[in-house]
């Protein structure tokens, strides 16, 4: 794949993520609560860079070429939302499924079943439609919700563990999963926390 047509083919990718964006933004405000405040604390978002669609297409064994990128990679726009509660994250999940202009195309809730590692997440892919000219095709946008201990536990385990080889490693994996666990119990004792107090 040249330069010229990883950049021919992210432009649609650019858009639909903008349009995904603009959709979270609104939800944001909408969702907003006096008691609560607002479900998202931050969100982050990228593009695909043309190292890693090759690298990820190699990994397939797939040949390098637009075709194979736009047929079989489904996260080529990424979008991340940290919220504060995983209530949340279904909340704003049910709302972006009822919105008549996305497609679900695949989803993983890590939340309810976590990965043996210890990772929690919610996965869910949406096509987003771009309209061109007289035509119009769904674009996919992977969007990963985390809440803030999620994503801090996930930010961990990447440092300490991609990419690295342990003698201990059994070891290494089972503190990882307790501390999975740990936040998990902290994150539900501040959420009954603020249930309590909007009670009072």
């Amino acid at each position: 794949m040249t330069n010229e047509q990883y950049y021919e083919l992210i432009k649609p990718y650019e858009d639909v993520s903008q349009v995904m964006l603009t959709k979270l933004e609104i939800l944001n405000h909408s969702i907003y609560s006096k008691d609560t405040g607002k479900p998202i604390h931050h969100i982050q978002n990228r593009i695909k860079d043309k190292k890693s669609i090759e690298g990820k297409l190699e990994r397939l064994a797939l040949t390098d070429s637009v075709m194979n990128a736009k047929d079989h990679l489904m996260d080529i726009a990424g979008i991340r939302v940290i919220c504060y509660f995983p209530e949340e994250i279904y909340d704003l999940v049910q709302c972006l499924k009822r919105q008549a202009d996305l497609i679900v195309i695949k989803e993983s809730d890590y939340i309810k079943n976590p990965k043996k590692s210890g990772y929690r997440s919610f996965h869910i892919v949406f096509g987003v439609p771009i309209h061109c000219l007289d035509a119009m095709e769904y674009y996919p946008v992977e969007v990963q919700f985390r809440t803030l201990s999620m994503d801090f536990w996930a930010s961990m385990e990447h440092r300490i563990c991609y990419k690295k080889e342990y003698d201990d490693k059994d070891k290494v994996s089972r503190e990882m999963q307790q501390y999975a666990m740990a936040l998990e119990l902290i994150e539900s004792r501040f959420e009954q926390q603020l249930k309590d107090r909007q009670m009072q």
